[in-house]
């Protein structure tokens, strides 16, 4: 669990503003948490990795806590600490395939943060994580195997609109928790999207070919079109030759001797006159 050295004096300077102006009944109003349910199924908006302590300030003055978290929103499962995101920032963490929400409500670690611990979660957070179980009594993470730190990858998918570093998270000592970013990260690249986009393009290609090709078949009108050579099983002579029918018409017959004959063109010629034109 990590100390939390002093970080609620930005706390007093977020209840403070709150309660000016707004009468002593809304100097106790609470603001109200985010709705983190869905926070794994949105946009990714930056991804990376850190290790994670954890933390439970309940203001009771146990297990080292020194106050209401900074946002003002009480202490609660979801709720967890950053050095340098903006408050009210939405993401979740995985761990082992586990996968947790969270939203920025305070700020730290402190000290901490210098050695790359950069995410303090809630305790009810931690201990579903680790395997652990939540001690109501001493604020602490049991039955974990004594872990106080792990691993995480961590996803954020929805930056807080005030002051706070909206990338990848520094220490606290930077200064960088109290200073507007008007410089987001770029969102990584959606590789599904990417995918999905070039699915479709494919897609449209191939329609657009069968368009041209339904096209090019319907001016050509259904011409004929001399087959290439047929298999009859035997040696097949070819001969090609222009005749007149008994009204006149002008024809081309083609005949396959010791196959197949095949009649074609402007008029009907008879079977007898085939007979003439394959004596030929």
């Amino acid at each position: 669990m990590t100390r939390r050295f002093g970080m609620r004096v930005s706390a007093l300077l977020v209840t403070t503003t709150l309660a000016a102006g707004t009468g002593a009944a809304a100097a106790f109003a609470e603001p109200t948490a985010p709705d983190i349910s869905q926070a794994t199924e949105q946009r990714t908006l930056l991804q990376g990795s850190t290790t994670a302590s954890y933390y439970w300030d309940d203001a009771s003055g146990r297990a080292g806590d020194t106050g209401l978290p900074a946002s003002g929103i009480s202490m609660r499962k979801g709720l967890a600490a950053s050095p340098s995101w903006p408050l009210m920032t939405e993401g979740y963490v995985i761990y082992k395939g586990k996968k947790a929400p969270f939203f920025v409500g305070d700020r730290g670690p402190g000290n901490p943060s210098n050695n790359g611990i950069m995410l303090d979660l809630d305790a009810k957070t931690f201990a579903d994580l680790t395997g652990g179980r939540f001690n109501p009594n001493s604020l602490m993470v049991n039955g974990n195997g004594g872990q106080g730190h792990i691993k995480v990858q961590y996803v954020i998918t929805k930056w807080g609109d005030g002051v706070g570093k909206k990338n990848h998270p520094v220490a606290f000592s930077s200064g960088a928790w109290s200073r507007k970013d008007r410089n987001p990260a770029k969102p990584p690249v959606d590789l599904l999207a990417v995918a999905e986009k070039k699915k479709a393009a494919e897609a449209k290609k191939v329609e657009v070919v069968a368009k041209k090709d339904e096209k090019k078949g319907d001016e050509q009108g259904g011409a004929a079109v001399e087959p290439a050579a047929f298999d009859s099983g035997t040696t097949t002579t070819a001969a090609r030759t222009e005749t007149k029918d008994e009204n006149g018409h002008t024809g081309t017959a083609l005949a396959l001797i010791g196959g197949l004959a095949i009649v074609g063109g402007a008029g009907y010629l008879g079977r007898g006159h085939l007979r003439k034109v394959i004596s030929r």
